[in-house]
């Protein structure tokens, strides 16, 4: 009975030690990407990302061996005002061919509390790559109750010195930091 005992203990142990993160895609009706910028002192400026695709190997008890991966086009962005957008895709800052695309991927997540975790990646942007840390923040990991199925949502926040990649004109006038907050919901891949 004992070893009976011991047998499964270890078998649940083993399989609990090496279960693998599941595979979550990003729900693109309900994740965002707001930037934010001082422009010239006078006021802050917004502008947004939406609709992008991107997938979450989500690890529920062992966050720091999650990973997470993000692509969307530039011209994707969202401005509010059709001569920012044309500015920005200008020579002047992205030069932004129709399939120029932003990409993430996390290359380091370090569990910073009960709900809460640094993600470190590598930021694509402008054709230049660097790494760039997320302040990350688990809202809530449960079956989303209209869809019945696995969901979770995530917040996240970093700064941003756009002239590391190539698109700091006009600063430090128009503010060279730029402010993101990213809020995102996934679904568990069928």
């Amino acid at each position: 009975m004992k070893r009976l005992l011991l047998t499964a203990a270890i078998a649940g142990f083993a399989t609990s030690a090496f279960a693998a993160p599941e595979r979550y895609t990003l729900d693109a009706s309900h994740s965002q990407i707001l930037f934010s910028y001082d422009h010239l002192g006078y006021s802050t400026t917004w502008g947004m990302f939406s609709g992008f695709d991107g997938e979450i190997m989500f690890d529920q008890e062992d966050p720091a061996n999650s990973s997470v991966t993000v692509e969307f086009p530039v011209r994707s962005m969202f401005t509010g005002w059709e001569q920012r957008f044309t500015h920005f895709m200008s020579e002047d800052f992205f030069g932004a061919g129709e399939d120029e695309m932003v990409t993430f991927t996390s290359t380091a997540i370090e569990v910073t509390g009960e709900n809460t975790a640094n993600i470190t990646g590598d930021l694509t942007l402008n054709g230049v790559t660097n790494p760039v840390t997320l302040e990350a923040t688990l809202n809530q990991a449960s079956t989303h109750p209209m869809q019945e199925k696995p969901w979770a949502g995530f917040d996240a926040t970093t700064t941003l010195v756009r002239s590391e990649w190539g698109v700091g004109n006009f600063a430090p006038f128009v503010s060279d930091e730029v402010q993101l907050q990213i809020s995102i919901e996934a679904m568990q891949a069928e």
